[in-house]
């Protein structure tokens, strides 16, 4: 018996063996396959990077009202509402405009990891270390305490749900990932699960699945990251295997996010790095790492994607906020230096719909002096606007009237509740710099 099991151990070993050696032969063959990467390219081409004013990117608005650490944000399609998750044991709804709560939602669990919005704007999605998704829907009845009560529970993970996203266009269905090395696709209605993606299949992660982002273009696909230190594609009409499998990363991959086009994505990680790989190639086009000098290297918690890709803004342990030219790999601005930052982890950040405003959420807390505010601990969701510097600001309100008449004339004001009345010039300018955002996100360069 003895004999057979040390012959089981030298087997093992020497497949392990095998294994590492054919991985690190594959990883030489792609290397070969690279010849060049996207900054590389954008470099030979002559691409400036982005740069970035003193006042380009701030810090506009603080939501205060959590009690606990922030783990989890999402904005509504329309780009007005946050719902964020903490470890107070609440989700709260915020207008992002006003700032103000709309919604305070005691869960029955309080260890929370991840809430999403539905497409509508209806309902929200939050789960964690219940191993349950649970779905709330805004305009139910609160109950006789004033909490709202749950409206569906997903039941099915054997492990901590550690992020969920609906699926594009679609409040009846939603995918979770979890503790148990699986995704899933559930349909909210049945409250079953429609397909089940890794576990005792091979293709499927070897760790906890961390993260998910679905493709804004192509629905039916996904990407997942894990902490074996790799992301995988998924079609979601063949559970039975992953697409491709991304490797890289040295550490676990914390987040995953598609780029614009849909035909790239990107990756999150422990070892520092973040990464942008190709769906069609399965190729890694860039590696995004700032040097750290001799500390700890800060692991990358979350990451997001201007509506252009031009920009890649990556969230880390320490404290950091980078924006990244994605073309040129190399950081524009951190808005973690900037006055009335973030003054502890970063553990999540959204970007809004119409890529007008960035929202991250900390694991830092407050104490205020007790003679400006009640002694509390508080927790800050960070919104951050492009703005204009202050001349131009003063300008666009003395000019108001004109500026008005001319949008109305190229039909700049539909949607905007008409030229009946006048915008005023707080809301015109708003209006404005979304424009703004807009004209020069379409022009950045966008990668091939």
């Amino acid at each position: 018996m003895s004999s057979s099991v040390s012959e089981l151990k030298e087997r093992h070993a020497a497949a392990i063996e095998t294994v590492n050696s054919l991985r690190e032969r594959l990883k030489q063959k792609r290397q070969q396959l690279l010849d060049v990467d996207v900054a590389g390219y954008s470099r030979s081409q002559g691409r400036a990077p982005v740069s970035f004013g003193p006042t380009d990117l701030v810090c506009c608005r603080t939501l205060q009202g959590h009690a606990g650490k922030v783990y989890s944000l999402d904005w509504t399609s329309e780009r007005n509402r946050i719902v964020s998750a903490s470890q107070d044991g609440r989700l709260i709804v915020w207008n992002a405009l006003t700032s103000q709560k709309t919604h305070a939602i005691k869960l029955p669990c309080a260890w929370v990891m991840t809430c999403a919005f539905s497409p509508t704007g209806q309902s929200v999605a939050c789960g964690g270390l219940d191993s349950v998704c649970s779905i709330f829907n805004l305009n139910s009845p609160t109950d006789k305490d004033g909490n709202l009560p749950v409206s569906r529970m997903l039941s099915g993970h054997k492990g901590y749900v550690s992020c969920c996203q609906y699926v594009p266009d679609e409040d009846t269905h939603l995918i979770t990932s979890s503790g148990d090395q699986t995704c899933v696709l559930w349909d909210i209605t049945t409250g079953l699960r429609t397909s089940v993606f890794g576990g005792e299949f091979q293709s499927g992660h070897t760790a906890d699945v961390l993260s998910v982002s679905i493709s804004g273009s192509n629905s039916r696909m996904f990407v997942s990251g894990s902490c074996d230190s790799t992301a995988r594609l998924w079609d979601t009409r063949v559970a039975s295997r992953a697409v491709r499998t991304f490797h890289g990363h040295e550490g676990d991959v914390n987040t995953v996010k598609f780029f614009p086009d849909g035909n790239r994505f990107g990756t999150g990680s422990d070892d520092g790095t973040c990464r942008l790989f190709d769906i069609r190639t399965g190729h890694q086009l860039q590696v995004y790492y700032q040097q750290h000098g001799e500390n700890e290297i800060p692991h990358v918690t979350s990451i997001a994607f201007s509506i252009s890709g031009r920009l890649l803004f990556a969230g880390y342990s320490n404290g950091d906020c980078y924006v990244w030219d994605t073309l040129l790999a190399k950081v524009v601005l951190n808005l973690g230096s900037l006055q009335n930052s973030h003054e502890g982890r970063i553990t999540c950040l959204g970007l809004s719909a119409d890529g007008s405003a960035l929202c991250t959420g900390s694991w830092d807390t407050n104490l205020k002096d007790i003679l400006i505010q009640e002694l509390i601990t508080v927790m800050k969701l960070k919104v951050c606007q492009y703005i204009s510097v202050d001349a131009q600001f003063d300008s666009l309100q003395n000019n108001a009237g004109v500026i008005q008449s001319k949008l109305a004339r190229f039909g700049l004001l539909e949607g905007t509740g008409g030229c009946s009345e006048s915008l005023g010039s707080e809301r015109l300018v708003n209006l404005l710099l979304n424009l703004r955002f807009w004209l020069t996100s379409f022009c950045c360069f966008l990668l091939p």
